[in-house]
């Protein structure tokens, strides 16, 4: 193996480039677990008995991870010109790019400590919290922590406009608040920034209780504190809890659109009628072993893979579809019954397309019909397709 093609396996590991990739599952399944072990690690630490009863494992446990973690880094800058976004740029021009992007920076941050204690006196206690932040490598991992993020900075200007009102409403209510009691608390109340730390504890709904007000005036302000501050907090928790669903949402119509586009059975309809058929697609999940339709039942849907395999039982024997592939399709199109039966094999998503659904975007675009028959009935039709269509 030449080492351009090594690199193209490692990046195929690293990024699960490999789809079904065993290799590529073992790897991230051990960075996974080694990320957490270190978290876990991290915090037993901080209790002295234990960390001196196994201080020797704790180092070597460091070491490894260090070396590791050094290896991740190097082997993802190295493969970084392999990259589909980079690899139009010059190879030093990908690996700097990929150096300054976020999961890169947090990859340098999770073993910089270790090497700067080398050169420098670093207390102790700030390398244990920057060996913490090793738990936001598991955001390389999640793509729901990830669409999160896209949501977070999708939204950074209401976010921002948010804080600003947040932060206008906490001097206003400490200062109407210094008015009503520095007399009777100049300890606590005699100035603007002492009441700010009331004002910050109220209006997030805290309310430690070591700072209150004695006098009419500023229980009436705490009441009105407190009703503004669940106001306050449900404005950004809305803003992002919005853009979060829109952005999985958004994610979802991607893959379902590329997945739909590549089915043989849609391929050659335009965007309009792919459009069409996606909005009136369901999704189902079924669990290993679960019956998903049972052959000599009425066609009344079709389904395609989403995530997972199924089993199609044939007459000569039985065989496996994967994501991207359908079945039950012909049956549909003929209002007849099914001749497979098929089960799910692990954990599947399915996507289906009921029969009167489908029948719906025939009446409405007539072209639609021929071109969905003749993917079913055309000798070179993909044999997976058609086999399990019925």
């Amino acid at each position: 193996m030449n080492a351009a093609a090594l690199r193209q396996r490692t990046h195929d590991m690293l990024d699960k480039g490999m789809v079904g990739s065993g290799a590529a599952d073992v790897v991230h399944g051990a960075l996974i677990g080694l990320v957490l072990v270190n978290v876990a690690a991290v915090v037993l630490e901080s209790v002295p008995s234990i960390a001196e009863r196994y201080r020797i494992g704790f180092v070597l446990l460091e070491a490894v991870s260090i070396a590791v973690f050094t290896a991740e880094y190097a082997a993802r800058l190295w493969t970084a010109v392999d990259h589909p976004a980079l690899r139009d740029l010059s190879p030093l021009r990908a690996r700097l790019r990929a150096a300054l992007s976020p999961a890169m920076l947090i990859d340098l941050i999770a073993i910089l400590p270790f090497y700067a204690s080398f050169v420098a006196d670093i207390d102790l206690r700030f390398l244990l919290l920057l060996r913490l932040l090793r738990f936001f490598k598991l955001a390389r991992y999640s793509p729901g922590f990830t669409s999160l993020v896209d949501a977070v900075w999708s939204e950074r200007r209401a976010l921002g406009a948010s804080l600003l009102i947040f932060t206008g409403a906490m001097i206003m209510v400490a200062a109407a608040m210094r008015i009503a009691e520095q007399d009777a608390q100049p300890d606590k109340f005699g100035t603007i920034p002492d009441a700010l730390w009331w004002a910050v504890i109220t209006l997030t709904t805290v309310g430690y209780g070591d700072v209150y007000p004695v006098t009419p005036a500023g229980k009436v302000i705490a009441g009105f504190t407190a009703i503004l501050g669940i106001a306050m907090l449900a404005l950004p928790v809305g803003i992002i809890a919005t853009a979060f669903a829109r952005e999985i949402q958004r994610r979802d119509f991607v893959i379902s659109w590329s997945m739909v586009s590549n089915v043989p059975l849609f391929a050659g309809l335009d965007a309009a009628s792919v459009a069409d058929v996606m909005r009136v697609l369901k999704s189902a999940t079924y669990e290993p072993g679960e019956l998903i339709c049972r052959s000599g039942e009425r066609a009344r849907s079709m389904f395609v893979v989403a995530e997972g395999e199924v089993e199609v039982d044939l007459p000569d024997g039985s065989r496996r579809l994967c994501a991207g592939e359908c079945f039950g399709e012909a049956a549909v199109l003929d209002r007849s019954s099914l001749h497979q039966t098929v089960r799910a094999c692990a954990w599947v998503k399915v996507l289906t397309l009921d029969a009167d659904d489908l029948q719906m975007i025939v009446n409405a675009r007539p072209h639609v019909g021929p071109i969905i028959r003749a993917a079913v009935t055309i000798p070179d039709a993909p044999e997976a397709s058609t086999a399990a269509g019925g």
